[in-house]
């Protein structure tokens, strides 16, 4: 099957360096220039199939969200190529790049942010409408946007209240209708549950879950919860500091992890009811993105890392499960 994207050696790095005066910097006795660079996202390469749930996991400040910003031309990479459906989109203009806008939608993790204040929702809703579909009628509009409040949850007698006469998971609701009321094919869903009560994220994620089988959607679902990855997803994709260190089923993934980030990850998640196993703890400092270590990203807090992991970045081998690791560990088969 072909993928519907296909995300390819990506970089995505932001100069924090400031103005010419921050930048300079006096070291061995000598003054120069001095660059600082955040390293968000490295060398990324995934492809998402039709239909699927591709999530991503990891700690806060992994890249997760900059990739899904980055696939959806949100921002630029800065190395790599993003394939939808077999057209390179990541370096088109913005006119380029609107007939796409249709296919591809994001919902972002607070949903008050995200929408006007100054607009109603039938305003909201109606404008994306209007502006990809300009030879329909008022009336076909106004219907198309009464039926995706519907599919959503929220009654159309309320499309005349603001944003902020709306509770949380309303406003996500309203999101989400955003996003398919230009009827997409591929959503980026950026954390749309985090802010919400545990009841109302059930409903989000049942809701997330019928439009795919109703619409045939695929999803870039983004989360640090792990027992609602495991629930959603086909594939999960572990990042850490910007790389992806293990992308595999879930089923293999929340079975048999193989990378000992992924372990010390899903180790952490809380259970009820008798002892799943002894938490992995891990030592040593975290590094920042703005100062990579060399070799393994992993190797300051790993404990099976060697000489060979502090000094050579590991490639990515694909396993007899099928999961595919970044690891000299598992590929000397010492882990």
């Amino acid at each position: 099957m072909t993928a519907i994207l296909e995300i390819q050696d990506v970089d995505k790095h932001f100069d924090i360096s400031g103005s010419f005066l921050d930048q300079i910097k006096f070291a061995d006795g000598k003054i120069g220039l001095q660059k600082t660079v955040v390293k968000a996202v490295n060398n990324v390469t995934l492809d998402i199939q039709p239909g699927e749930t591709l999530s991503i996991v990891g700690e806060s400040g992994c890249g997760k969200s900059t990739l899904a910003r980055t696939v959806m031309g949100l921002y630029r990479p800065n190395k790599g190529k993003i394939i939808y459906r077999g057209d390179r989109i990541d370096q088109l203009s913005s006119a380029k790049m609107r007939p796409y806008r249709t296919k591809m939608q994001m919902v972002f993790q607070d949903p008050y942010a995200s929408l006007n204040p100054r607009m109603t929702v039938k305003q909201t809703l109606e404008e994306p409408v209007r502006f990809h579909n300009p030879d329909l009628s008022r009336l076909e509009v106004r219907d198309k946007v009464a039926d995706v409040m519907l599919q959503v949850g929220v009654d159309p007698v309320w499309a005349s209240n603001y944003p902020h006469e709306f509770s949380g998971g309303q406003r996500q609701r309203i999101s989400i209708a955003r996003a398919l009321v230009v009827d997409p094919e591929f959503i980026a869903a950026d954390e749309p549950i985090a802010a919400l009560d545990v009841s109302i994220q059930a409903q989000i994620l049942n809701l997330l879950m019928d439009a795919q089988d109703q619409r045939g959607l695929t999803y870039l679902f983004i989360s640090h919860d792990l027992s609602v990855v495991e629930h959603i997803s086909n594939r999960v994709a572990v990042m850490y500091l910007g790389c992806v260190c293990e992308l595999a089923t879930s089923k293999e993934l929340f079975g048999n992890p193989r990378h000992p980030y992924t372990q010390a990850l899903l180790s952490a998640i809380p259970t009820l009811g008798g002892k799943k196993g002894g938490h992995i703890k891990l030592s040593g400092d975290v590094p920042t993105p703005i100062n990579l270590p060399t070799g393994c990203v992993f190797n300051g807090r790993c404990p099976h890392a060697n000489e060979r992991c502090r000094q050579e970045r590991p490639a990515q081998i694909t396993l007899e499960s099928g999961s595919i690791v970044a690891c000299h560990g598992v590929e000397e088969d010492r882990i």
